[in-house]
């Protein structure tokens, strides 16, 4: 059911976790929109990301320790994702008072559903980038998109908004990445359903196939990538399907064979249509083949909001990307490269690794994994891919998991993963501190090298990569 938006914004909210990669940016569009917004986080009670709280609290949200102090009216919505725990104040108090429980997925469902079109970004990896190339793409063309994203979009990036991860717009559309991680994305009703890729991740591929069909299967048009098996196999779910892919000649929207170009700041092409044969020059400045994939995606999906296709292309060649998307934060004076990334499963992890291989020079991996249940889950996988991906002079560092509280079994750690890693031939070491890996990256890296850290959930990541290229300088 469709919620209207006056609904949503007459009432008070409590964002419980308001910092998250996924509540942030919701909130920053419920207060765009109107509403009154107030929060907690564990991270701000622990002294970690000051500049984002005090960044939120300059812009009118009021904070408040996770104590349940904030939750003071029955009034309230609390928004709070499924993996808070009963037992944490907040939720304690907002059942005492009787206050309503959203999750993060619901209020975004219930916003998105409400707009008048919506295009929503689905697939195992790429989607924050994807969605960021769609609003600007949308913003650049003038059609003033409201856009829901999880990572901080640099070309809205601003003295005054530091964070942007979202945009509230005049124009209608609103354009946002869908999670299948807990089977919420049969929540959104989109106008245009983008599906870039599907593999193992949070769920078994069997139970991904079914959501993403249903999603497609919801959309009045189809996005897909041809060149992804999976994603290929669920096309025919598409009432109307309008393709994208680099290798299939058979894709709406596709390349010219021979047109591509590797740089290692950058990636090109020619783009084009196959249904007029128009073709138009990409210079895309992100590198890496899977960013051309993620680019096509959002160019199709523009496209099939109505946008031609030579505007789109144009207008990507001034998307400035993502943070911590393959950011470069600089490069030592003796030549060494730190790049900040969001890699964390697979494929993501698979697709940094193999944009820095097409380039010379020893790669130093630093991995953070985002928590002990996800390398329980794709452990194996993930040590495969620094084995194959890697060579014989490249390193991987492993820490322990990220984890700040809660009842998590933290029986199996990276210990596991750098031994799978050394069986199937890759160099790997286990340091367990973070600090102590930043000691290690120190010592080993030398000339040329390019050092990447990699890990999702956690803001400090990004001051560690900057702190190891401070003491490399």
């Amino acid at each position: 059911m469709t919620v209207p938006t006056t609904d949503l914004t007459a009432r008070p909210w409590f964002f419980c976790g308001i910092g998250g990669s996924g509540m942030l940016p919701l909130a920053l569009i419920l207060k765009g929109l109107g509403a009154t917004v107030a929060g907690s986080d564990r991270s701000r009670d622990q002294g970690r990301g000051e500049a984002k709280f005090a960044w939120l609290e300059s812009e009118g949200f009021h904070l408040f320790p996770q104590d349940g102090s904030g939750v003071t009216s029955r009034d309230q919505v609390l928004v709070a994702s499924a993996a808070v725990e009963d037992t944490v104040p907040e939720v304690v108090r907002a059942r005492e008072l009787g206050c309503e429980r959203m999750s993060r997925a619901q209020l975004l469902a219930a916003l998105f559903n409400a707009s008048p079109r919506g295009i929503a970004i689905g697939g195992t990896s790429g989607k924050s980038t994807v969605t960021g190339m769609i609003g600007w793409i949308l913003t650049a063309t003038g059609r003033d998109p409201t856009i829901m994203n999880g990572a901080v979009m640099k070309n809205f990036r601003a003295p005054d908004a530091p964070f942007a991860s979202a945009r509230v717009g005049q124009g209608g559309v609103f354009a946002s990445e869908v999670d299948e991680s807990d089977g919420s994305i049969a929540l959104y009703r989109p106008d245009v359903a983008v599906l870039g890729n599907v593999s193992l991740d949070h769920k078994s591929l069997e139970e991904l196939r079914a959501l993403f069909g249903d999603f497609l299967a919801a959309a009045r048009v189809g996005v897909v990538n041809l060149d992804d098996a999976e994603s290929a196999a669920l096309a025919s779910r598409a009432r109307e399907l309008l393709s994208f892919g680099i290798e299939s000649p058979g894709a709406t929207i596709g390349v010219e064979p021979g047109s591509v170009v590797q740089w290692a700041d950058a990636i090109e092409a020619r783009v084009v249509d196959r249904r007029s044969g128009a073709g138009h020059a990409l210079v895309l400045h992100q590198p890496g083949r899977h960013n051309l994939y993620n680019a096509l995606a959002a160019l199709a999906g523009c496209v099939a909001l109505g946008v031609p296709l030579g505007e789109a292309v144009a207008a990507l060649g001034s998307f400035a990307g993502l943070a911590r998307r393959f950011d470069v934060i600089g490069t030592s004076a003796s030549g060494v490269t730190v790049i900040d990334d969001f890699g964390h499963n697979p494929d993501k992890v698979s697709a940094t690794l193999a944009t820095l291989k097409a380039h010379p020079g020893r790669v130093i991996a630093f991995f953070q994994p985002h928590g002990y249940g996800p390398l329980r889950q794709m452990g194996a996988e993930l040590a495969q891919v620094f084995a194959q991906k890697l060579g014989g002079e490249d390193v991987v560092l492993l820490c322990d998991p990220a984890y700040f509280g809660g009842t998590v079994d933290r029986s199996q750690g990276s210990e596991r993963i750098v031994d799978l890693i050394r069986a199937a031939g890759g160099q790997a070491e286990y340091v367990p501190t973070r600090e102590g890996c930043g000691d290690r990256i120190v010592d080993l890296a030398q000339p040329g090298d390019r050092v990447v850290i990699m890990g999702a959930r956690d803001d400090t990541l990004t001051t560690f990569a900057q702190d190891v290229l401070a003491r490399l300088r």
